[in-house]
């Protein structure tokens, strides 16, 4: 058994966004074409704690490198007050010619990486048309700076910058924290996620959030909302956006906000195709054309596949690199 950990995971994809974009994007590719197992993930829920859990996200990656394991991660937003990160996850990546467990991942950074990549390659190939030169962030926590990592790294034309969170401490540490990562941008910190939205043409939602509290009306017609966390926006306030997924059976659970507004419109007419079938589409020459003056909301369940491959992805350079520790005698001779 190898364990590879948190620092050796650091080391292995900090400063590689484009890499962990390409692995992310070829493993929506596969999903698209029916070539992995993705199970709908587990949600362990505990009594009176309605913020905590703890998901189970099972997958196959198929392909030239076929790969397969678990992702167990759980979101404690009271650590944040503890001083502790809210998220903590381990992946398990098993042999797929015995089935035994190979390796054992430290998961969070993986987690927050894959999220991130996911969430700026929606923002790159949903705003061809006319690249943006500011995005906002609402919630400021450790997605939403990776997510403001990759973003820079494929629109690097973002000179201006708005955060908002329920925290003004938090907020003013983040808008610190964001303006080395996008040196020279400009930096504001604004008191209402309403506000942000009005900000700029790009957006991206990362909360912790477990009810929806907020309306698209704030945002100018045409806008690219990356809703991470799932749950923020108003259900109603879905229905006449361009809804992209990246797999509809996954998103349509766990009361994210848009399996309420299928619920309350009784069709699921407004959800686009997947960013996979967009990727796909644009291999063949196809690419995404957006409708004028209509708001685009990216919503991505979290698709255990790509924990699976980015987790493959580090364990073959921690491999080529002798970084881990192996552990002798974990399992039976």
């Amino acid at each position: 058994m190898l364990i590879l950990r948190h620092s050796e995971v650091a080391r292995l994809l900090d400063g590689r966004e484009p890499d962990t974009m390409s692995v992310v994007a070829d493993a929506y590719r596969l999903h698209e074409r029916g070539d992995t197992a993705v199970p709908h993930s587990t949600f362990l829920r505990f009594p009176g704690q309605p913020r905590d859990r703890i998901i189970g996200l099972p997958a196959y990656r198929g392909g030239q490198r076929p790969a397969a394991g678990m992702k167990w991660i759980a979101s404690f937003p009271a650590n944040i007050g503890r001083g502790i990160q809210r998220a903590s996850a381990a992946i398990i990546l098993n042999s797929l010619e015995t089935g035994r467990p190979e390796a054992l991942i430290e998961g969070s950074l993986i987690s927050a990486k894959r999220t991130a990549a996911s969430a700026a390659l929606a923002a790159e190939l949903l705003t061809r048309d006319r690249r943006p030169d500011g995005l906002s962030l609402i919630g400021c926590g450790v997605i939403n700076l990776e997510i403001l990592r990759h973003a820079h790294a494929v629109l690097p034309g973002l000179t201006s910058l708005a955060v908002y969170d329920s925290s003004p401490e938090r907020a003013a540490e983040f808008a610190a924290q964001a303006a080395s990562v996008v040196p020279g941008a400009r930096v504001l910190v604004l008191d209402s996620a309403e506000k942000a939205l009005a900000a700029h043409g790009l957006v991206t939602i990362a909360t912790s959030a477990v009810e929806p509290h907020l309306d698209l009306g704030a945002a100018e017609p045409g806008t690219v909302v990356l809703h991470i966390s799932l749950r923020d926006l108003l259900p109603e306030s879905l229905l006449d956006a361009y809804n992209v997924v990246d797999d509809t059976e996954h998103a349509l659970r766990e009361r994210t906000s848009l399996d309420l507004a299928v619920r309350a419109a009784g069709h699921r007419d407004f959800i686009a195709p997947t960013i996979g079938r967009l990727l796909l589409d644009e291999d063949a020459g196809q690419g995404y054309v957006p409708e004028p003056g209509r708001t685009v909301v990216y919503a991505p369940f979290g698709l255990g596949v790509l924990d699976i491959a980015l987790a493959d992805h580090v364990l073959t350079a921690a491999r080529a690199q002798g970084l881990g520790m192996r552990v002798e005698g974990f399992l039976p001779d």
